[in-house]
């Protein structure tokens, strides 16, 4: 429990990704603390051994250059940065967000849209939408597709991992799953205004019959998510509550990511990045 005041955040895991990138940070300060640890020992002892009072101390102002403590001072560094890198370098590969997640069951295919200030999330093969809410199954890889409206912002569920970046004009990538039923908080890890820090969504990770009922319910709820809609979603505001669409228009996630989609250019045509720096998609 000595963690406990570290609960729903990245300490906290609740999925592959999450608890991958736990073991990597927690192994990356043991580690560390190799170096750090025995040096304030070493720091403390000779500030104590060489005292005034001490006379058994000894003065040797002669005393240059020693081979065996050269070789100490430049090895436990070297490792240090060894294994660390080690580390960096497999994690970065076993965790990259293109990378899809292992599993009997089919992903769920979402697409974000970051806004100023909120989260649009598009569930083409459900044909639904929602806003600032997320609902997931769990035990079920999530594959997201995510691109922004207007400026850069971050997509961050600190308990299921990997923030990645969104950019008007791109599209990226990234896989996650919830193991444990529940509701995780994600935000927005890029500031990106006055209304930045009340950029927040929740993710509802529950069981599959559950989401079924979810999918259903929000298909009979009223709006669809068009060119008109998308428009008033794009004026700069938070938005207070969540927000389901029981339909969507066809191919509005690609119109948005090619800046093509109603009021892009006063909102975030000028903010598109190049699409030639877009990770090909696999």
């Amino acid at each position: 429990m000595g963690l406990g005041g570290c609960g729903g955040g990245v300490l906290d895991p609740q999925g592959p990704v999450g608890s991958a990138e736990r073991v990597i940070l927690l192994d990356s300060v043991a580690i560390m603390l190799v170096v750090v640890v025995p040096t304030i020992v070493v720091t403390l002892a000779f500030a104590w051994w060489f005292r005034a009072s001490n006379k058994r101390a000894k003065y040797l102002p002669d005393w240059a250059y020693s081979g065996r403590l050269e070789f100490i001072v430049w090895a436990i560094p070297a490792l240090i940065v060894m294994f660390l890198g080690g580390i960096a370098w497999i994690g970065s590969h076993d965790l990259d967000p293109y990378q899809p997640i292992s599993s009997k069951n089919s992903s769920v295919e979402i697409e974000v849209v970051s806004l100023d200030w909120k989260w649009l999330f598009i569930y083409p093969d459900q044909g639904i939408a929602s806003v600032n809410e997320l609902t997931v199954p769990v035990g079920t890889p999530l594959h997201f597709r995510l691109t922004s409206g207007t400026v850069m912002n971050s997509f961050f569920v600190p308990q299921l991992g990997s923030q990645i970046y969104t950019m008007a004009g791109m599209t990226s990538q990234l896989n996650l799953m919830a193991d444990q039923a529940g509701v995780y908080q994600g935000l927005s890890a890029q500031f990106s205004g006055d209304g930045f820090s009340d950029m927040h969504f929740e993710l509802h990770a529950v069981p599959q019959a559950d989401f079924q009922a979810w999918v259903g319910r929000t298909r009979g709820s009223a709006g669809t998510l068009d060119q008109a809609a998308y428009g008033k979603l794009l004026t700069p505001a938070v938005e207070p509550k969540a927000i389901t669409f029981g339909a969507v228009e066809p191919g509005i996630f690609e119109a948005i990511q090619s800046q093509t989609s109603a009021g892009a250019g006063a909102h975030g045509a000028v903010h598109a990045a190049p699409a030639a720096a877009t990770k090909p998609e696999g």
